[in-house]
C-alpha cells in the first residue's frame, strides 16, 4: 500500500492549529508520501514549485519519474522558493490572516442571505450547501449564467460533494463581497 497525501495548502489554515500531517500517523512513514506547494502560502501560484516528503524510497521513485517527465524547475524559481522558505513564520501568518479575514467576511455575507456554510479551519475555500431544489451543477450553472460568478460544483469532488458548491477566497475581499451581493440578487 502506498498513500499519497495532498497537503498542498496545509500552511493556509483559519484556525489556531496547523492541519495534521499523514506522517504523524504511526506507521505512515513506511508507506506515505506527502505533497506540498508554495503557491498560496508564499503567493507563488503558477510558479509550479513544491516539495514531497515521506518514505525515502517513494521520494526517490518520484525523482525518477520527474526526471523522465520534465527537466526540473527553472533556477530562478528555485531560488525564489528557497528565499520564501527562509522567511519567518510571521510572513506566512500574515497571509493566513488575509484568508481568515476573507473567510469571516464572506461567511457572514453568505449566511446573511440564507446560505449554509460548512465550517472548516483547514482551507481557503468555502464549502456551501446549494439551495433546495438544485443539484450542485444546476446551481453553479445558474450562478454563471445569471450573475457571472464562477464556482466549483461539489459533484466534481465525488458523490459526497453533491449538494454543495465551492467558492475560492483567493481574490480580494471587495470582489468576494461583490459576488455575495450578486448571489443575493438571485433572490433565493
Amino acid at each position: 500500500v502506498i498513500i499519497a497525501s495532498d497537503s498542498a495548502y496545509s500552511e493556509i489554515y483559519a484556525g489556531t492549529e496547523k492541519p495534521p500531517s499523514i506522517l504523524q500517523v504511526p506507521g505512515a512513514k513506511d508507506v506515505a508520501i506527502e505533497f506540498h506547494s508554495l503557491s498560496k502560502t508564499y503567493n507563488m501560484t503558477g510558479w509550479r514549485i513544491g516539495m514531497a516528503v515521506g518514505n525515502k524510497e517513494l521520494v526517490a521513485g518520484l525523482g525518477k519519474v520527474k526526471t523522465n517527465v520534465d527537466s526540473g524547475q527553472f533556477g530562478v524559481v528555485q531560488d525564489a522558493a528557497i528565499t520564501a522558505l527562509n522567511l519567518s513564520e510571521e510572513e506566512a501568518e500574515k497571509i493566513r490572516n488575509v484568508y481568515r479575514e476573507r473567510k469571516k467576511i464572506m461567511t457572514e455575507a453568505l449566511e446573511k442571505i440564507g446560505l449554509e456554510i460548512y465550517k472548516s479551519d483547514y482551507t481557503f475555500y468555502l464549502w456551501i450547501k446549494v439551495p433546495k431544489g438544485y443539484t450542485s451543477a444546476e446551481f453553479v450553472g445558474r450562478l454563471i449564467d445569471e450573475v457571472g460568478i464562477v464556482c466549483t460544483p461539489g459533484n466534481g469532488f465525488g458523490e459526497y460533494g453533491e449538494g454543495y458548491f465551492r467558492i475560492s477566497l483567493t481574490v480580494p475581499t471587495e470582489r468576494l463581497l461583490e459576488a455575495a451581493e450578486r448571489i443575493k440578487n438571485l433572490k433565493l
